[in-house]
């Protein structure tokens, strides 16, 4: 190693909400942070999401992702409220409950024999209620009467996204993490006692342990520390209205009234590799939804509309893996990266650093995917 190069204990490769989560939680505990972040020109998840801090549906499949995911939805609020302080940016986190509308009742029964199971599987500890027409209309007046019911649960709820992804960015500056953007990371290179990390094609780091939170440029720079990085572009599109009155009570997968007053309509999943442009087709089938819903939305005008891509793995799962050949190495990715934001700050980061109460992460790593193909 040479010694004018820099150097840094843990280097964060991915300025996403994902990255700046890890990193403000590695910090917290004490450890040398530096994040290298591409800048505008990644892919971005982070600016596609949908701003929901999200419980029920996850976890279906997979009885663990249920109880992380409201694990973090527990947390939230003391997250939330930790960055408000250390930043003076209100969060704007409400979590008083959400829902999954559905058209047709028996699609909306089909998925209840589904969460019924879940809660089977987890030992009846799993809050969730089906709302018919009626008890819906109750709630939420301006439904329209196509909407055939939903299901609700009470621990969902959602947050302005960019104003999380800003104090995640000032929270970790004021507790020192160092940040380089507009810096892509184009090689990592396993080396005596940690890594070589080439930003460009000139510049040069050190670093203890890599983090890799780079989305989807995990698949170029994974395979180098020994991880598979299994995972693909799926895009969606998401649509802004112009401010409107109130119209919804709380927010649902599909739809959320913003704080600002804007109706934010989304939930497209297109497998068309790494597109990120935005389709007047689904444009319009987003909008005809929308309305279906929500019939005032007829009238309303449509402000700003974009495309982003999500991070998909084969079960739609998170990885959370260390290397096996490369010590110190440790790739995480996810697709719901704004509900998880508190665990990865809060509980994660103890995983990395190996603490005695950190979280038993095993049925998240990449070997699952070996399991899956021999069945």
């Amino acid at each position: 190693m040479c010694p004018s190069v820099m150097e840094t204990e843990f280097a964060i490769i991915g300025g996403g909400v994902v990255g700046l989560s890890v990193a403000y939680g590695l910090r917290k505990l004490g450890k040398q942070v530096t994040v290298f972040d591409e800048g505008d020109t990644a892919f971005r998840a982070s600016r596609g999401n949908f701003g929901l801090v999200w419980v029920q549906s996850k976890g279906l499949n997979q009885p663990a992702y249920a109880r992380w995911t409201r694990r973090s939805a527990a947390a939230w609020r003391d997250f939330s409220d930790e960055l408000s302080r250390q930043t003076g940016e209100d969060l704007k986190l409400v979590q008083n409950g959400g829902y999954i509308f559905h058209l047709d009742e028996e699609e909306l029964d089909a998925e209840r024999k589904k969460y019924e199971q879940l809660k089977t599987e987890l030992g009846g500890d799993y809050p969730f209620e089906v709302m018919g027409a009626n008890a819906l209309k109750r709630e939420e007046p301006h439904i329209g009467p196509k909407v055939a019911g939903a299901l609700f649960c009470a621990e969902d709820g959602h947050v302005n996204p960019l104003g999380l992804l800003r104090s995640l960015a000032d929270a970790g500056r004021k507790s020192g993490v160092v940040f380089h953007v507009n810096s892509k990371v184009t090689e990592i290179t396993p080396a005596v006692g940690g890594f070589d990390i080439r930003v460009g094609s000139s510049r040069a780091y050190f670093a203890e342990k890599v983090v890799l939170t780079a989305g989807l440029g995990a698949m170029q720079l994974g395979p180098s520390l020994g991880f598979r990085t299994p995972i693909r572009p799926q895009q969606g599109q998401v649509l802004i209205t112009e401010k409107m009155p109130k119209l919804l009570n709380r927010p649902s997968v599909e739809i959320r009234q913003v704080d600002e007053g804007g109706i934010q309509i989304g939930a497209t999943k297109a497998e068309i590799g790494l597109e990120d442009g935005e389709t007047l087709q689904e444009t319009a089938k987003l909008a005809r939804h929308a309305i279906d819903i929500l019939p005032a939305l007829a009238k309303a005008k449509l402000v700003r509309s974009w495309a982003a891509l999500r991070i998909m793995s084969p079960d739609g799962l998170p990885i959370y893996q260390r290397s096996g050949s490369c010590p110190g190495a440790y790739f995480i990715t996810c697709h719901s990266g704004i509900t998880l934001a508190a665990a990865h700050s809060e509980f994660l980061p103890k995983w990395i650093t190996g603490e005695a109460d950190a979280p038993d992460l095993s049925v998240f790593g990449e070997e699952r995917f070996d399991v899956q193909a021999a069945q």
